[in-house]
């Protein structure tokens, strides 16, 4: 087939005995879907897990610039660099300090903020003015994004160095005049070249925010659009939980009673534990992903080098069908792959099969994954006849799956790892 603009991945995944998603009252996560409550495990904690595995198939080994998600960005990854560098703490503070507002606000760093930064002296007072390059919300900056401000900052610093010497040496001597020469200089930016520098790095945004977005509202940052599209998990099935009374033994209690008296546990509490068969999607729009990876247009996507989407398509099947949502790993062992992967390929609008589970499944006959199955195959087929498919499937699973099988078109159900295979070669024909 020619090369496809989405790659559509469905799985189905069962954990028992867990706690994969909790709310705010330490419950499980929960959606009610055609007349019944189901347990749910959201986009963001997908996501998040996703990007900070590590192990086979890590996005993280990828050889590209990171994103960085925090307040401290800036405070971490560019002004402790800078000192780590020899520049003055306090001349970079403010210098980054003065690039945040330029970035974030199309502000100026004022005056009195200026005199802040120089004229802390003590532990408190110095620990008060670092939190101005903080930034009032989690914000996404790329490793490229970073280097290049860096750079920027401290060409300013240098030039500081050479024309006002006594900010690197004695603050207090500066007078007022060079003071504000010297904020003049930090404030001077130029919009266009600033802007036009950073929307020109590649990969500006880092990996993760050319996969899942960046939303921004500053003139300077690029917005980026997520390329990958990812749904709540939800289970095929209605809810399926019980309190978990447990116990946590006072050993010394235990074994030395005489010395204080007592018996018994030292901790006593009770948590929500559910089980389920998870219904999953994500799409993943194969033009924006390589237009976000590569710097280029949407529309030349085509003639762009291909070879990292293919890599980051390729570890995303794995990530989706092996990854899990990491909630209580040591009292529970949330480990689970796939039981079912289905990809599909092609140019149609995506569609989700969740509505093969709008009547919740049941246990009754041959379990809740054959007659997941079941389901799925059934509305699977029913799109089919009323739509037409116009992509190209690819199946991996277990269990009796003959009924997937035969109503999809696919032949026999092949390994997860040929199927990563192919969506490389659907997307970047040239490894093949």
């Amino acid at each position: 087939m020619s090369i496809p603009k989405f790659i559509q991945i469905h799985a189905l995944t069962s954990y028992p005995a867990a706690l994969l998603n909790r709310d705010d009252a330490g419950f499980a996560k929960r959606i009610p879907f055609g007349g019944k409550s189901r347990t749910r495990v959201s986009s963001q904690c997908l996501k998040y897990h996703w990007r900070n595995f590590k192990g086979e198939q890590a996005l993280q080994d990828l050889d590209v610039g990171k994103s960085f998600r925090s307040r401290e960005t800036l405070a971490r990854k560019l002004a402790q660099h800078l000192v780590n560098d020899g520049y003055p703490e306090k001349l970079v503070i403010a210098a980054v300090a003065a690039l945040k507002e330029s970035l974030l606000s199309g502000k100026k760093l004022s005056d009195n903020d200026f005199q802040k930064v120089l004229n802390a002296e003590t532990t408190e007072e110095l620990q008060e003015v670092r939190k101005s390059v903080h930034t009032s919300q989690l914000t996404v900056f790329g490793e490229p994004e970073i280097n290049y401000l860096k750079e920027v900052v401290s060409d300013k610093l240098s030039h500081i160095r050479e024309n006002h010497p006594e900010f690197w040496t004695d603050v207090s001597s500066a007078d007022k005049k060079e003071i504000k020469a010297v904020l003049e200089l930090l404030n001077d930016y130029k919009e266009n070249d600033l802007k036009k520098n950073l929307k020109g790095l590649t990969l500006a945004a880092g990996l993760g925010a050319a996969m899942f977005g960046r939303m921004v509202t500053s003139d300077f940052l690029a917005r980026g659009d997520a390329a990958v599209h990812v749904a709540h998990a939800f289970t095929t099935h209605e809810e399926e939980s019980e309190s978990d009374y447990f116990s946590a033994v006072d050993e010394l209690r235990r074994d030395e009673p005489e010395d204080s008296g007592e018996l018994g546990a030292g901790h006593i509490n009770s948590s929500e534990l559910n089980s389920g068969l998870f219904y999953s999607y994500v799409v993943i729009d194969l033009p924006l992903l390589v237009s976000n990876l590569e710097g280029v247009s949407r529309e030349n996507w085509l003639e762009a080098d291909r070879s990292l989407a293919a890599e980051v398509l390729q570890r995303m099947i794995h990530l989706i069908a092996t990854v899990s949502p990491g909630a209580k790993l040591g009292s529970t062992a949330p480990y689970a792959y796939a039981q079912c992967v289905l990809v599909e390929a092609g140019n149609a609008q995506p569609r989700s099969l969740a509505n093969a589970f709008q009547k919740a499944v049941t246990g009754h006959g041959d379990g809740i994954l054959a007659n997941s199955y079941k389901a799925l195959a059934s509305f699977l087929g029913d799109m089919d006849a009323m739509y037409e498919n116009t992509n190209e499937r690819k199946l991996a699973a277990v269990g009796p799956k003959e009924d997937l099988l035969s109503i999809s078109g696919i032949s026999s159900s092949e390994s997860l790892a040929k199927i990563s295979e192919w969506t490389g070669t659907l997307i970047n024909p040239s490894v093949s």
